[in-house]
């Protein structure tokens, strides 16, 4: 795919969509990195759900770590694998509290080292806390990316090296949302919606459902 083609592409995506952001709830970095950390195989909504009966009680990591494996268990027993997460999530707040002074790390090595934290969890908090031109190539992405020729590659790393690199530099920081977003709703995995998709004259997918 050209230059050209990628400027239009993204051109399109802000103009339909000034202002993209996740779906998850949150209202500080701590409570992004909590929802990041359960959005794992689980769904947006249903973290959402879990969170809004969870943050009202414990919001902060010496909140959440005063409730205890279990405690926090009990609070997010609907989300997907929650008896791990429970354990990293208080792991993560006592390294956030004995390491950190309680505040998330807008770097990502620190990030990383945090139990239950990743790379794209790491590119999440980084690029929608803190405004940082990251790209968190989760499975949407990785399907947007290869289907429409916008940065194929066969791992998550070489399609989110390619995307950093090719996206024009205007449209980095929201460009994780508007990919997410994209395969979510019209890039659908089964039956991607071609006809009502804003760059399916753009796309390079051979077999559009038009």
């Amino acid at each position: 795919m050209n230059a050209a083609k990628r400027h239009e592409i993204f051109s399109r995506f802000a103009a339909a969509n000034p202002h993209p952001t996740t779906e998850l709830e949150y209202s500080t970095p701590f409570e992004l990195l909590v929802a990041v950390v359960l959005s794992a195989q689980s769904t947006d909504k249903g973290v959402n759900l879990a969170t809004r009966k969870l943050f009202p009680v414990a919001n902060t990591p010496e909140a959440i770590y005063a409730l205890g494996e279990a405690g926090l268990a009990d609070f997010i027993k609907t989300v997907g694998l929650y008896k791990s997460k429970a354990r990293h999530l208080i792991a993560a707040c006592r390294m956030l509290i004995e390491l950190d002074g309680s505040q998330v790390p807008a770097e990502r090595a620190a990030l990383e080292a945090l139990p239950g934290v990743g790379r794209k969890t790491a590119n999440v908090i980084l690029n929608t806390a803190f405004g940082q031109p990251t790209m968190a190539v989760d499975t949407h992405i990785f399907r947007v990316a290869n289907r429409t020729g916008l940065a194929p590659g066969k791992t998550v790393l070489e399609v989110e090296k390619k995307l950093l690199k090719t996206i024009p530099p205007e449209f980095l920081v929201d460009a994780h949302h508007w990919l997410i977003l994209h395969g979510r709703y019209v890039c659908q995995a089964r039956k991607p919606k071609c006809g009502e998709c804003i760059i399916a004259d753009l796309c390079e997918y051979k077999d559009k459902l038009v």
